[in-house]
């Protein structure tokens, strides 16, 4: 099959390993000409170029730029296309980017991908990425079957595990399990480098270890993504945080009331329920 890959970076480089791997004829186009020949002498795509026209020949296109990007960047490439092309993204957010796409090109599937880390770039991508991680399309009513059955069928093909619901649905849920992190995550460093006593920050630093790495992790990725996720998926976010909010004032109570049974409680509570989300 000739897949497209519009955005060549972590997940873009990664899908281009996989896809490759599997006999799949694998075309990629980026901004960056540099980009190009970086992943064709990777391996990770068999052609690469800075000119979308490249991608008229693909029966299949994944549209892997960041979130801004998605849409303006297929309202340009759907002038290559072919009508019977299926175009499919990986943005962390799908509602605003479904609506805004659906109307413009039929056998478009929302997609994405739960796998990455903070790395970004061509030189990131790793094989197997996918492999065991949840893959969300967001399909609507009136996407056509077809289109739907070639994206499960590859998506399938790179060991992720596939989940379907609708594009509100999935932004609701990852402002929790994903875009909340990144803030929380961002604001724990942030509360950290505001101690004003150079010795203490700096024995804090030292000290620092696997607790404060797993828990600070997420704020230490790229900037630029995680505006774009408080831009895109705005409302559910700022839900989410109140929530959190709400939740470390009920902390802050209890510890300023020395009600450390309710602490114990809740701790317990928080405890019991973490393996529902992670192994």
């Amino acid at each position: 099959m000739q897949i497209g890959i519009l955005g060549l970076g972590l997940i873009g480089g990664s899908l281009g390993y996989d896809l490759r791997s599997q006999g799949h004829h694998v075309l990629g186009v980026s901004r960056k000409q540099s980009t190009c020949e970086t992943a064709v002498a990777l391996g990770s795509v068999d052609e690469a170029s800075v000119e979308m026209n490249l991608l008229t020949a693909a029966e299949l296109v994944f549209i892997c730029t960041p979130i801004g990007l998605i849409v303006p960047q297929v309202e340009q490439l759907i002038h290559h296309l072919p009508q019977a092309t299926i175009v499919t993204d990986v943005g962390s957010v799908k509602a605003p980017i479904v609506e805004a796409i659906s109307p413009l090109w039929e056998n478009f599937v929302g997609g994405h991908p739960m796998a990455g880390n903070t790395d970004s770039g061509i030189e990131s991508a790793q094989r197997n990425l996918f492999v065991g991680r949840p893959y969300v399309l967001t399909p609507e009513a009136k996407t056509p079957k077809g289109a739907i059955a070639v994206v499960e069928e590859i998506v399938r093909s790179l060991g992720a595990n596939i989940y379907y619901c609708q594009p509100q649905q999935h932004d609701l849920a990852v402002s929790w399990i994903s875009h909340l992190p990144v803030m929380v995550s961002s604001s724990l460093v942030a509360a950290c480098i505001s101690e004003t006593d150079p010795n203490v920050l700096q024995l804090a630093q030292n000290l620092a270890s696997s607790g404060f790495r797993d828990t600070s992790r997420v704020g230490g990725g790229n900037p630029e993504l995680g505006v774009m996720m408080a831009q895109y998926n705005r409302q559910a976010l700022l839900g989410s945080l109140q929530q959190y909010r709400r939740n470390l004032d009920e902390l802050i109570n209890l510890i300023e009331q020395e009600n450390w049974s309710a602490l114990e409680t809740k701790l317990k509570a928080t405890q019991q329920a973490r393996p529902n989300f992670v192994d």
